[in-house]
């Protein structure tokens, strides 16, 4: 299993790629951050930074959408990035939630999210794409490669996953969730003739190793809220009824409202709908055994990556047990000498 850290751009820029380094440097071969350019400082101008500053790790949005930016300019900034700091970059996109909803604009279609992703990924990868009536390349652009991984929910949108991307991003740890998910993505892509052992597995949740479940919960509530916004667009589309388990729309009966001015931040007050049980289904929370005990569940079940988000107060230890603890005892263990 390979791991990521999901970081929030919150000023100092500094701050973001301090983390980065930090990530890199206790054995995190990703690192992803929100792409919310109203709410937080712009990350396509952070990721030049963590990539001089860096010498392994992977850099890409998770996740950015195709209403925000032309597709040619996300495209022109990866193949760009590739050229400067040698395929270090990577995509993850879905149809777009605080970035368009704060400007009061709304989730591109499924159509467009698919166009976008062929446009962007032919584009950034080198290669000749139609767009708007014109074939169009990057002559610049040599021997680029990103990848571009599909953040999905519904039925339709996993569907779409198995179809056409490189990786899936689930934005939850539940474990019935993401078996159920990994499955219709996999389906999905076997009948569309793809291997469906091809496209890769992101689990991403937060992550907070301690002993105080109680203040743990407290500072990775929030995330259930924001995993609420896209379980109301499903249930409004499909209804209650739909195949997406029960343990993913029933939370979120209570749920009032949400405040985009507190998105993604530990502490806000807002998701006091989401009960003790969603918390602990959806995050990682506890002791290192019970962070490895759940990433090997994980990766039984296909999870080729988790992504973990560093929104809490316990940044930096969280990142150092890792390094030290959690990611070793999921590695395959080599010997010296057999």
């Amino acid at each position: 299993m390979q791991f990521g850290a999901v970081i929030q751009t919150h000023p100092p820029a500094s701050r973001t790629v301090h983390l980065a380094k930090l990530a890199e440097q206790y054995g995190f071969q990703y690192v992803w951050t929100f792409d919310s350019h109203i709410l937080w400082e712009e990350p396509y101008v952070i990721y030049s930074a963590i990539l001089a500053q860096t010498n392994r790790v992977i850099v890409g949005p998770m996740v950015t959408n195709p209403a925000t930016r032309d597709w040619t300019v996300t495209a022109s900034t990866f193949a760009t990035l590739n050229e400067m700091y040698g395929n270090r970059t990577i995509i993850g996109i879905g149809r777009g939630d605080s970035a368009v909803r704060v400007t009061n604009g709304k989730p591109t279609t499924l159509a467009e999210l698919r166009e976008s992703i062929h446009v962007i990924r032919e584009l950034a990868n080198s290669r000749s794409v139609e767009y708007n009536g014109a074939q169009l390349q990057l002559p610049w652009s040599k021997g680029s490669h990103v990848d571009v991984w599909v953040a999905a929910y519904g039925p339709l949108a996993l569907k779409l996953t198995g179809e056409v991307g490189d990786g899936f991003i689930l934005q939850l740890a539940d474990l019935d969730i993401a078996e159920w998910m990994i499955k219709s993505v996999r389906d999905a892509a076997e009948k569309a003739g793809r291997d469906p052992m091809a496209v890769k597995f992101c689990v991403a949740a937060p992550f907070y190793v301690g002993h105080d479940m109680e203040h743990m919960r407290n500072q990775t509530r929030w995330f259930g809220g924001m995993v609420g916004n896209h379980v109301a667009d499903i249930v409004a589309k499909y209804g209650e009824g739909s195949a997406v388990p029960k343990a993913l729309t029933d939370y979120i009966k209570a749920r009032q409202g949400y405040d985009y001015n507190e998105h993604g931040l530990a502490g806000n007050s807002h998701t006091d709908f989401v009960p003790d049980e969603i918390v602990d289904r959806f995050c990682l929370l506890g002791t290192a055994e019970q962070h490895i005990e759940k990433l090997k569940a994980l990766k039984e079940l296909g999870v080729d990556q988790f992504a973990g988000y560093l929104q809490h107060d316990h940044k930096e230890e969280t990142l150092r047990v890792y390094g030290e603890t959690v990611i070793p005892a999921l590695r395959e263990h080599v010997v010296a000498k057999a």
